[in-house]
């Protein structure tokens, strides 16, 4: 097991595309880290940077305290699993999990236990003799992990491994890796454009736009408070309602206004919030912040039903606030309303958010 650290690394492509820019991150020992962020965001060109796959522009990466930089990618001690598997399709599952170690010369005998020991674990004993051509898009995914597995690497790197499984074998596999990681207590650093796979898997978050970090923390410590507009907006699903709003005097408080909407600024925020009084602001709101019943710390607010996504175990209501924006809210499964209907919904006020219209920034407040 070792710790990762990246140190102001820098990827360019010719003649002058920054893939990268000016990322710091330390991975712990034995962490779970999620790279997160859309298509394009250069997370995928860190995790093969950390493989050895991509040349380093400039910085330093560490595996433990030795600099990796010039280090060739089979002396790292890494696993790698991709999004295709890059399984061999001409050998079986048998061959393709001990590959790695028979490139290495390892004794027969220890590549005959380490096998056998890791397709025990993935519960792939029944394929040893197949070969991936006959293998659902599961069992293609668990023969990959399975070829990482049987090296007995320092860290695991996953390029969006689940990306190519349908949702319930994804969210199966999503449980499973988790497992595996408790189990192995090995670092691991996840690529994945998946909301719901970083809030569910990672013990850390580390989400990037535009090749560089935006913010990094706990999942449930970047939901709730997010940096700026950009990790409200991208991280859950539906994301976090944005409106532009104003700061106004409320008696001997504040509000917040937009449209018809206007929202008692709570006193522990209300001197955070004070320098923007009489300014635009941008609110945030999140979904599950807006209730059918009244609730304690809610106002209420009349909207119009713009659409209703019935989707189970929860209904996602699209309303429109009168003189404002529409909002999505997450309410119970059974809600039902017909679009155009009016609606009255009660938006907790000690939940809002609000961020600089200029920086993007998150208005810093205390800690929810």
């Amino acid at each position: 097991m070792t710790d990762i650290r990246l140190i102001d690394i820098n990827k360019t492509y010719p003649p002058d595309v920054k893939a990268v820019e000016d990322v710091n991150l330390h991975i712990r020992d034995g962490e779970f880290m999620i790279l997160l962020g859309p298509s394009g965001c250069g997370k995928s060109t860190t995790l093969r940077m950390i493989a050895g796959l991509e040349s380093i522009s400039s910085g330093d990466l560490y595996l433990g305290d030795r600099r990796a930089n010039d280090v060739d990618p089979r002396d790292r001690n890494l696993a790698i699993v991709f999004q295709n598997y890059a399984l061999y399709p001409h050998m079986t599952v048998r061959s393709n999990l001990s590959f790695g170690l028979r490139l290495r010369h390892a004794p027969v005998a220890e590549i005959e236990r380490r096998v056998k020991e890791v397709a025990e674990m993935l519960g792939i004993e029944p394929l040893l003799e197949r070969k991936p051509g006959a293998l659902s898009g599961g069992q293609r995914q668990r023969v990959a992990l399975g070829r990482a597995l049987v090296r007995d690497p320092v860290a695991f790197l996953f390029d969006e491994p689940l990306s190519n499984l349908d949702a319930k074998l994804r969210a199966s596999m999503r449980t499973e890796l988790v497992k595996l990681h408790q189990k192995l207590g090995r670092t691991i650093v996840h690529v994945t454009h998946d909301q719901v796979e970083a809030m569910t898997m990672g013990e850390r978050i580390c989400i990037m736009k535009d090749g560089r970090i935006v913010q990094v923390g706990a999942p449930l410590e970047v939901y709730r408070n997010p940096v700026n507009i950009f990790v409200a907006g991208f991280l859950a699903s539906p994301p976090m309602n944005l409106l532009d709003a104003r700061v106004v005097a409320d008696g001997d408080g504040l509000a917040v206004i937009h449209g018809e909407l206007r929202l008692p600024v709570p006193t522990a925020y209300a001197k955070a919030y004070s320098p923007y009084r009489d300014k635009p602001v941008i609110l945030g709101l999140r979904p599950e912040d807006i209730y059918e019943q009244p609730v304690a710390g809610g106002v209420a607010v009349e909207m119009s039903v713009v659409a209703v996504e019935s989707l189970g175990p929860e209904t996602i209501l699209v309303t429109a606030i009168r003189g404002g924006s529409e909002v999505s809210a997450r309410l119970g499964r059974a809600f039902t309303a017909r679009p155009g209907a009016a609606q009255r919904l009660h938006v907790d006020a000690r939940q809002i958010h609000l961020f600089d219209p200029a920086t993007t920034l998150a208005v810093l407040r205390p800690q929810a």
